[in-house]
C-alpha cells in the first residue's frame, strides 16, 4: 500500500507586495535563532576583549562626549550628571544605529547563502534586529549600574525617575521597527546602487546629531528649530526614554503616537520594497 508523503514546499512569488508570511516565518523560527547566535558569536571573535567591547565601547563613547560637547562645547545636559545623560542617549542611539547597519546591508552580505538555499529572506534582517538586543541589554544594565551610583552615593533623591520608565520595552520595539524599514529599504536599493551603502554612513553620523542624543530639546530657544528637531521620529523615543529613567526632557504622547505611526508606515513600505527586489536580486548583487 503506497503512503504518501506531504513534505514537498513549494516555492512560489510573492502574490502582494504587502505579503508576509507570518506563519512561514513562525516555522523558520529555529533557523532564525541559529542566525542570532551567528551574529553574536562573530561579531567579537579573534578579539582579545571578546563580549567586553559591549561594555568599552559605550564606556569610551560616553567618555568622549563629556570632554567633547561638555568640556569643550559646553553643551547642556539638562542639570543631570553627564555620564548619566550621555549613558541614555548612547543606549538608545547605539540599538537603533547598529540594527540599521546591519539590516541595510542584508541581500549585499547575504548573497552566497542566499543563491544555494531557499527560507523567507525576513528572516536574516529579523536576526540582526533580536543580535543587537543582547548589546542593547548589557548597555542598559551599565546604565542602571551608573544610576543606581549616582541616585545612592553621589546625588541621592536627586533624579526623578517616574512611571514613564516603564515605557522602555515599548520604546525600543518602535526603535527595532523604523530601524528594521529603513534597513530593508535601504538593502533592498542598495542591490543595484551600492554608492548608497556610503550614503548611508554619512545620513546616519549626521542624524545622530540631529537626535537629542548628545543635547537636550531644552537648549533649543527657536520655535521653528524645535518643530524641525520635533519631526525626527526618533525625538520623542529617546526623549520619553530620558524622562523617564532621569525626569528631564520632553514627554509627549502626540510625539511617541507620530512616531510610531512613522514606524508603522517606513515598514510596510520597506516590505513592500523587499518583496520585490527578493524575486530577481540574485541577478543584480
Amino acid at each position: 500500500m503506497e503512503r504518501e508523503d506531504n513534505w514537498t514546499t513549494v516555492i512560489q512569488p510573492k502574490e502582494r507586495l504587502l505579503h508576509v508570511d507570518f506563519a512561514e516565518l513562525w516555522h523558520y523560527r529555529d533557523l532564525c535563532m541559529l542566525f542570532v547566535r551567528r551574529n553574536i558569536t562573530t561579531q567579537y571573535k579573534q578579539t582579545v576583549l571578546g563580549p567586553l567591547w559591549y561594555i568599552v565601547q559605550p564606556v569610551l563613547t560616553v567618555l568622549m562626549y563629556m570632554v567633547v560637547f561638555r568640556g569643550i562645547a559646553n553643551i547642556s545636559t539638562d542639570g543631570l550628571p553627564e555620564p548619566l545623560f550621555y549613558m541614555a542617549g548612547v543606549c538608545m542611539w547605539q540599538y537603533f544605529s547598529d540594527c540599521l547597519g546591519k539590516t541595510s546591508s542584508t541581500f549585499v552580505d547575504n548573497a552566497s547563502i542566499f543563491g544555494k538555499v531557499y527560507f523567507p529572506r525576513m528572516v536574516m534582517p529579523i536576526a540582526s534586529v533580536l543580535s543587537n538586543l543582547l548589546r542593547f541589554g548589557i548597555q542598559f544594565a551599565l546604565f542602571l549600574v551608573i544610576y543606581a551610583i549616582y541616585q545612592i552615593f553621589v546625588i541621592p533623591g536627586q533624579i526623578h525617575t517616574n512611571l514613564y520608565a516603564l515605557l522602555t520595552p515599548v520604546l525600543v520595539l518602535l526603535l527595532a521597527m523604523m530601524a528594521l524599514g529603513f534597513g530593508v529599504l535601504f538593502s533592498s536599493l542598495t542591490t543595484k546602487y551600492r554608492d548608497l551603502r556610503l550614503l548611508l554612513d554619512f545620513f546616519v553620523r549626521l542624524w545622530m546629531y540631529a537626535t537629542p542624543v548628545v543635547w537636550p530639546m531644552s537648549t533649543i530657544s527657536n520655535a521653528k528649530l524645535h518643530l524641525a528637531m520635533s519631526l525626527n521620529p526618533l525625538t520623542p523615543v529617546v526623549e520619553a526614554f530620558k524622562y523617564g529613567f532621569l525626569g528631564a526632557g520632553e514627554f509627549s504622547w502626540g510625539g511617541l503616537a507620530y512616531s510610531a505611526a512613522f514606524a508603522v508606515v517606513l515598514l510596510a513600505v520597506g516590505v513592500v520594497l523587499f518583496n520585490r527586489v527578493q524575486r530577481t536580486f540574485m541577478d543584480t548583487v
